[in-house]
């Protein structure tokens, strides 16, 4: 008896010979292939967006992992890793999502995004210009590369991107807050309250906008208006470290030039996310 083996794509088909007087050849049936995985549905896909950060990383990537080219689930798996923290992962994913889908808006934003929360928009900008010659009537490339450019240290740019924005989406809260934020990096909190405080005033306004309002009002020491602020948003004790936090930071810069401890301030209050 002999025994041949072929090898085709993910199963392996057996030939057994039968050899005697009369030959006779026989073929053992063919492995049933299993039925290719389908993208989930649009409830379900609906469904992750209500779900944490975690479920909906590995959902998302599964979902990319079935069809390379779904134009949603590789950037929200970007999204998703970001929203964890692992901004370097974020990016890679989301600048893997730009090699198979070069015109992909959604995912231009987000190596943006992603660079920009690792520290390093440097890397996301070029994928922000693109965005922008792509969707010139969005505003959202341009808020974005407003912290971009504000983080390279391009603060012409940076304003002048911003105010293309607000020219596109005036008095967009998101816009308004990366403004602020820039403000008070430069040590001018005064502007950015100003800036907040449209920002607030707006619909669309969020705990985010109203907790780096928060963040402005203290550093001028405006501690009754930042408090009530705070108390209104925020669990007690949360709302108690960020009090003692303004406070030794108020104190702190008496000792220190304003400029210089207003960007301290907003490289490390944990609530301020602008993006």
């Amino acid at each position: 008896m002999s025994r041949t083996a072929a090898a085709a794509a993910t199963m392996t088909l057996a030939l057994w010979g039968l050899s005697g007087a009369v030959q006779a050849q026989t073929a053992a049936p063919a492995a049933s292939a299993a039925p290719a995985r389908q993208p989930a549905d649009a409830a379900t896909r609906a469904s992750y967006d209500r779900a944490d950060a975690l479920s909906r990383s590995v959902f998302w990537s599964q979902e990319q992992q079935i069809n390379p080219m779904d134009p949603v689930a590789g950037v929200k798996t970007a999204q998703a890793l970001r929203e964890m923290g692992q901004f370097d992962q974020a990016a890679e994913t989301a600048q893997s999502v730009l090699t198979v889908q070069p015109a992909n808006l959604e995912a231009m934003l987000e190596v943006g995004r992603a660079h920009i929360a690792r520290g390093q928009a440097f890397y996301g900008i070029a994928a922000l210009e693109q965005a922008r010659v792509a969707a010139p009537r969005d505003w959202r490339p341009l808020s974005l590369l407003g912290v971009a450019y504000q983080q390279v240290r391009r603060s012409d740019d940076a304003k002048a991107a911003w105010n293309e924005a607000l020219r596109l989406s005036p008095d967009n809260p998101d816009v308004l807050t990366n403004a602020a934020i820039a403000r008070m990096g430069e040590g001018d909190a005064p502007s950015a309250e100003i800036l907040l405080r449209r920002a607030v005033a707006q619909p669309g306004a969020t705990l985010k906008v109203r907790q780096n309002l928060a963040l402005a009002l203290g550093l001028q020491g405006k501690t009754a208006e930042a408090e009530q602020i705070l108390r209104r948003d925020l669990p007690p004790e949360v709302a108690d470290a960020n009090l003692r936090w303004l406070a030794e930071r108020t104190a702190a810069s008496a000792a220190v030039a304003p400029a210089a401890a207003t960007a301290g301030a907003v490289r490390t209050w944990s609530s301020v996310q602008g993006g």
